[in-house]
């Protein structure tokens, strides 16, 4: 039986890119702790927005036998008319795009989704996509995303590898889990990191009891305005000070001590839940989360990869790539695009109400309304990486 053929649709490909710690494993295998897995499915084509100095896909794509196309239709037709492919990777993360007022960067990934569902719809065929990231930057494209999927029966899948690093200790919430209130810590810059930090919330408390209920408002704070929030019961020191504690890489000290701007994302759930998301730049380089519920805290680290070999690993894309792959095989996504299209929503008005003077913004739209899944095809289950990861790629003849 042959296997699945796929279309890598990618802004750019260089080093240490998305492309190339996700679609390098498409060709050459995912290393995770429980050993080396080839690959199930066949990559057969590649689009490639932009060449940068640093470019690899053309060495890649010729040591692969794996055809550049000049543009996306061709690249899922492989030259021909009619879709051509059994699934399709699109990758918009990287590459010189601009940026606007909301320090946003517009990557092109509605576009290329416009232009993938085009050969969808003119092929009169489905097939499964993922999106690697959040959907776009601005929620009527996002939201256009999600519902065109859904009108062409095309299985979707989003998000970041941050729900599938490994956590210290492992902390999974049991489905119907009672939480009260959460917080998710996170570093770096807000378009970029807050995404990551918000996934990190996300995928937990979104298996509190009754489900998602959606978001009713969203307040983006900086600096000392920051403090003052705690200090006014807005969001929970203890539960952040959790958080940090599980964090390994750390400076002795408040976050006080060390974070001289933090940045806050106050996050009103339809159903009362508190959530939020503190960005502390200069007192940790790890993301961590912790929870309130039924007179109960749980916290854990986020834990991922670095290189991790010679070539570098990052297994956390590893099983990012592998659930990604078990619905291009099943054509049953291993998780709730909802979590992405929230939380794709959700940093959107963060970083509206930080440019209106970081005001808070009721956020009606935000009605996403969905049940996490029970368990992940592919997953960490231990505090750190081991195994095949720590030496990515088997030696080759």
């Amino acid at each position: 039986m042959s296997k699945k053929k796929i279309a890598a649709i990618i802004t750019e490909y260089r080093p240490k890119s998305h492309a190339d710690v996700v679609v390098t494993k498409f060709l050459k295998g995912f290393p995770i702790d429980a050993g080396f897995f080839a690959p199930r499915v066949d990559l057969v084509s590649m689009y490639i927005d932009q060449f940068p100095d640093s470019d690899i896909s053309r060495q890649i794509a010729a040591e692969h036998d794996v055809p550049i196309f000049t543009s996306i239709p061709k690249a899922l037709t492989l030259g021909g008319k009619e879709l051509a492919v059994d699934g399709v990777l699109l990758i918009g993360e990287h590459g010189d795009y601009a940026w606007n007022e909301k320090e946003q960067h517009l990557y092109p990934r509605r576009f290329f989704m416009e232009q993938i569902c085009g050969v969808l719809a003119t092929s009169g065929r489905g097939v499964p996509i993922f999106n690697d990231k959040h959907l776009s930057y601005n929620w009527p494209d996002a939201k256009w995303m999600y519902d065109r999927a859904r009108q062409l029966n095309a299985p979707f899948m989003a998000g970041s590898s941050l729900p599938l690093g490994w956590r210290s200790p492992w902390l999974e919430h049991e489905l119907e889990t009672p939480i009260e209130e959460a917080v998710a810590i996170g570093f770096s810059g807000l378009d970029i990191y807050g995404a990551h930090t918000l996934e990190v919330l996300q995928c937990m408390v979104e298996r509190r009891v009754g489900g998602e209920t959606g978001v009713s408002a969203v307040t983006c704070l900086e600096g000392d305005a920051v403090w003052q929030a705690a200090n006014q019961g807005l969001w929970s020191r203890e539960l952040a000070e959790a958080a940090c504690a599980c964090i390994e890489n750390k400076p002795e000290g408040s976050m006080e001590d060390h974070c001289e701007n933090p940045a806050l994302f106050l996050i009103e759930y339809r159903d009362g839940l508190k959530g939020a998301v503190l960005m502390l730049n200069g007192y940790v380089q790890d993301l961590a989360y912790a929870a309130r519920g039924d007179g109960q805290t749980q916290a854990c680290e986020f834990y991922l990869q670095g290189h991790g070999g010679p070539d570098g690993a990052y297994a956390h894309f590893s099983y990012l790539s592998l659930n990604v792959e078990e619905m291009f095989l099943t054509g049953q996504p291993s998780y709730p695009v909802e979590r992405t299209l929230l939380t794709s929503g959700v940093l959107e008005a963060a970083l509206t109400s930080r440019h209106q003077g970081h005001s808070r913004l009721k956020t009606d739209w935000l009605d996403v309304v969905y049940r996490s899944y029970e368990k992940l095809p592919w997953r960490p289950t231990g505090p750190r990486p081991t195994g095949a990861c720590l030496d990515p790629w088997p030696p080759t003849d």
